[in-house]
């Protein structure tokens, strides 16, 4: 698999392209339509939302018109195992940042959309709820994968190097 990271929208939210042999997904399409259209160069079988904030989802509707493909997000997606075309993945449901927020997991790959970055957590105040978020950050930590986490805003990390972090919020 090959990821291709755009940063768009005065936000600067993560967008990123999955590819995957002649295939691709695109996920948390928050702007810039004409970016991401000029980096699509396989053909797109879905678009994946972690969360429904406006800065995550800007450019949807055109890439759903113009891919004539579906948005796969908490209301479509069951937690645990998903397959869209050649893509096979994990669904974690991680409330707190948002109450749809999920993450996306394929092999030992995490989009982690605004629940995790480097260095931090997501807010909680912006519809979500800090119980809910150290509940699923326990549901994480308890996993014992070492993810890549690709997040929602800035560089990426992987669990190991925000584990510490990650504990100080559930103790």
């Amino acid at each position: 698999m090959k990821i291709k990271r755009l940063i768009v929208g005065m936000l600067e939210t993560n967008c990123y392209i999955l590819e995957n042999d002649n295939e691709c997904l695109i996920i948390d399409p928050g702007s810039d339509f004409e970016v991401i259209k000029n980096n699509v160069d396989k053909k797109v079988v879905g678009i994946l939302l972690t969360h429904n904030h406006f800065d995550h989802v800007g450019a949807i509707k055109n890439c759903l018109e113009y891919y004539k493909v579906i948005l796969y997000n908490f209301e479509n997606l069951k937690e645990g195992f998903n397959k869209i075309s050649t893509f096979d993945f994990l669904v974690n449901y991680n409330p707190g940042h948002t109450m749809d927020s999920i993450s996306f997991i394929f092999d030992n790959i995490m989009f982690s959309g605004d629940f995790i970055f480097k260095g931090c957590i997501g807010r909680w105040d912006l519809g979500g709820d800090f119980n809910l978020m150290k509940d699923s950050i326990t549901k994480l930590i308890e996993t014992n994968i070492n993810y890549n986490i690709y997040p929602g805003h800035g560089e990426s990390t992987t669990l190991s190097d925000e584990k510490n972090m990650l504990e100080s919020y559930i103790k």
